[in-house]
């Protein structure tokens, strides 16, 4: 498929700046494939469409507080520095992305905080707005990552148009944020509230808990027309024997599987064993996934309304259709859908 075929007319005001006011009242659109019948419900009616021993598998990745503003020595500019992932803990060698770049040189030193307390030298370049950072810091690492995390911000993507507020800090992360990497939120799992999960526990529906930190690749252009010659940023993801051992005795009693967001199934599609059930997997995935393609976990996905020529709308049409899913985008904007990370939901049913 091309590139092209992914665009559509998205009015900038359908772009959900805030979430809903709680977590479980978004709306969500219900696509079942075989049919093509699409029902318009409020979110917490999920719950209606799943049954005991059905599973949910969540990716449980942590966002941490990755944008900080800081000022370059002697001239004061100020500088947006993009915290994207420690290299080495001793050396307090971070890799980021800095704007703008071309003021930023190997042997700058960069100030943080109001005080100028957090000190960094830049040490070497890794792509036209790549830097590696050594933070100049003595003390403890915890106490040093305690610090970092304190000047820094919730890194909202680039199509919501606001700063970053206080509210965000507990908005833009899922409720059952534990393990931390991720510099942008598994947005499919934002809908779920603590009340619905535990009405879900109760209904008898099972959990299963992966991890993929989710990177900034997500929001990168994709510059070529042909998908098949674009290459996905890296991302890391951990499988555990639990979260396996979950969706394989489900998948085997003929149960629903369903994928909450992107995320999960690029990760759950990445570990899966040539028979079909879920294998054990650390390390590294570039698993790009766009029509047509075959799933082998999930007979269920949960997903945001993404933006125009996203790597995210590509994997949800693999998934549901392209024609089917980009009908029901014509359908949400028609039906005043909010769209993007704070917005709301589409589920897609197998059958």
């Amino acid at each position: 498929m091309k590139l092209s075929q992914f665009k559509f007319k998205l009015p900038e005001e359908k772009i959900a700046l805030y979430p809903a006011k709680y977590r479980d009242e978004s709306r969500l659109m219900v696509i079942h494939k075989s049919t093509g019948e699409i029902e318009h419900v409020n979110f917490k009616d999920i719950l209606n469409y799943f049954d005991d021993k059905d599973v949910f598998i969540f990716n449980d990745t942590k966002v941490f507080p990755a944008r900080l503003y800081g000022n370059k020595e002697k001239t004061g500019a100020r500088i947006e520095v993009f915290l994207l992932r420690e290299l080495n803990e001793e050396l307090r060698l971070w890799d980021v992305l800095v704007d703008p770049a071309r003021k930023i040189r190997i042997g700058n030193k960069l100030y943080f905080g109001d005080d100028d307390s957090m000190v960094a030298e830049v040490i070497d370049n890794t792509t036209s707005r790549g830097r590696t950072l050594r933070f100049l810091y003595d003390g403890p690492h915890d106490e040093f990552k305690k610090a970092l995390y304190a000047l820094g911000e919730p890194p909202l993507p680039p199509f919501i148009h606001r700063p970053a507020e206080p509210e965000d800090e507990e908005r833009f992360q899922t409720i059952y944020a534990k393990n931390e990497g991720a510099v942008t939120v598994p947005a499919a799992g934002l809908h779920f509230s603590r009340e619905l999960m535990k009405r879900m526990e109760i209904k008898g529906i099972d959990f299963s808990f992966i991890t993929m930190h989710a990177g900034l690749g997500n929001f990168r252009d994709i510059d070529v027309e042909d998908l098949t010659k674009h290459k996905m940023d890296s991302e890391q993801m951990f499988v555990n024997a639990e979260a396996c051992r979950i969706v394989n005795e489900a998948k085997d009693r003929g149960n629903k599987v369903c994928a909450i967001g992107t995320t999960v199934m690029r990760a759950i599609e990445t570990a899966v064993g040539t028979d079909g059930h879920l294998k054990e997997f650390e390390g590294w995935t570039n698993k790009f996934i766009f029509p047509p393609y075959d799933f082998s976990v999930a007979n269920a996905m949960v997903s945001n309304f993404h933006m125009p020529l996203s790597t995210m709308l590509m994997l949800v049409c693999a998934y549901g259709g392209y024609e089917l899913i980009m009908d029901a985008y014509n359908i949400a904007l028609k039906e005043d859908y909010r769209f993007g990370t704070y917005g709301d939901a589409m589920l897609i049913l197998d059958k």
